[in-house]
């Protein structure tokens, strides 16, 4: 939600910034935008199984390749018009406002908001769900799947970071398409940001629908004979009931505040990156792995799995620090509800 606030107001400013200057203020509030799209989750999570829906991963491929080319293709061009490559292989430069300590932090927030990229593996099972009985089978078909998207994610995102630096070297801002180091073509913007808010809407009830499926069938189990609970209507698309309804609804408008007190976009998805990176994408898979293999203990395989697992656990901490120490900083100006 914290990204779909910043998605909705730079579509506005990179309007204003066309129409009154680019050395505009162009200030306002996306606190609307915000309550738009808990309005719009609120609807969404009465659907069933909506993160189930086949043409749903489909949509967010298009939408996921949309920024990204938009992205990189303006980075490319900024660099042209530039005559080179801004910034270094060192990062930014130590000076200006930045102390050796400040860029280590930096530096480790990097790493928190890398990790937060990895955060797709969670949803591999559900999107998994949506693929068809075999043959083929789906473990080939979710193999294949994965192999070809995480290739062309990191190839994409790895482009757009690396020519991000080098056309705005240290000057460039946390998010090339919300940050206005690009103001033109002001369309194409609009465009990117778009496909961003399309796709973060229906990644919104992805990563929820699981959480609220489990709650309904907790609360189904412990109260069974309430009505409260299990009596259900359906009106078109949604299935309806009292205690969905309030929970879900609930839920939405909670993250819906938290997301609105949340100013510091970077500082937080690096918290975020680095907190789920080694226990979701790292810990877990590998003991699965270990266990579905029956992998010996202590063997030279076992050996290098645990080495792999304690090496991304330290990447973890390390991001951690970096983002926990950003965060402290943005709270020492922090003003609630200033988005």
């Amino acid at each position: 939600m914290l990204h779909d606030r910043r998605r909705s107001s730079a579509i506005k400013r990179a309007d204003c910034f066309h129409a009154k200057g680019h050395k505009h203020a162009c200030r306002s509030s996306s606190n609307p935008y915000m309550i738009l799209f808990g309005v719009a989750e609120v609807v969404f999570s009465q659907i069933p199984d909506f993160d189930q829906i086949w043409w749903l991963s489909i949509v967010a491929a298009v939408m996921s390749f949309t920024y990204a080319t938009i992205g990189l293709v303006l980075g490319i061009m900024q660099t042209v018009a530039n005559g080179g490559f801004q910034g270094s292989l060192t990062g930014i430069s130590i000076g200006a406002g930045v102390t050796p300590t400040e860029k280590v932090w930096r530096s480790l927030q990097a790493f928190g908001n890398i990790a937060f990229a990895y955060s797709y593996s969670i949803i591999l099972i559900e999107i998994q769900d949506t693929v068809k009985a075999p043959p083929p089978s789906e473990a080939k078909v979710m193999k294949r799947a994965t192999m070809v998207s995480v290739a062309t994610t990191t190839v994409f995102y790895m482009l757009c970071g690396c020519m991000g630096y080098a056309a705005f070297g240290d000057a460039a801002p946390d998010n090339l398409l919300t940050g206005f180091g690009f103001y033109e073509p002001f369309w194409l913007l609009d465009i990117a940001n778009v496909a961003i808010v399309v796709h973060l809407v229906g990644a919104y009830q992805v990563f929820c629908q699981p959480l609220f499926a489990f709650v309904e069938k907790w609360a189904a189990a412990t109260w069974p004979d309430s009505a409260f609970i299990a009596r259900e209507f359906r009106v078109g698309p949604f299935a309806l009931s009292l205690f969905r309804l309030t929970w879900r609804t609930a839920f939405v408008c909670l993250t819906t505040v938290a997301a609105m007190l949340l100013p510091f976009f970077g500082d937080v998805v690096g918290l975020l990156g680095a907190v789920s990176f080694w226990p979701l994408t790292v810990y877990f898979p590998i003991e699965m792995y270990v266990v579905q293999r029956a992998v010996r203990r202590w063997s030279t395989h076992w050996i290098c799995l645990q080495m792999l697992s304690a090496a991304c656990l330290l990447v973890s901490v390390a991001a951690a620090a970096g983002s926990i120490a950003d965060v402290i900083g943005a709270l020492k100006v922090y003003r609630p509800f200033s988005g």
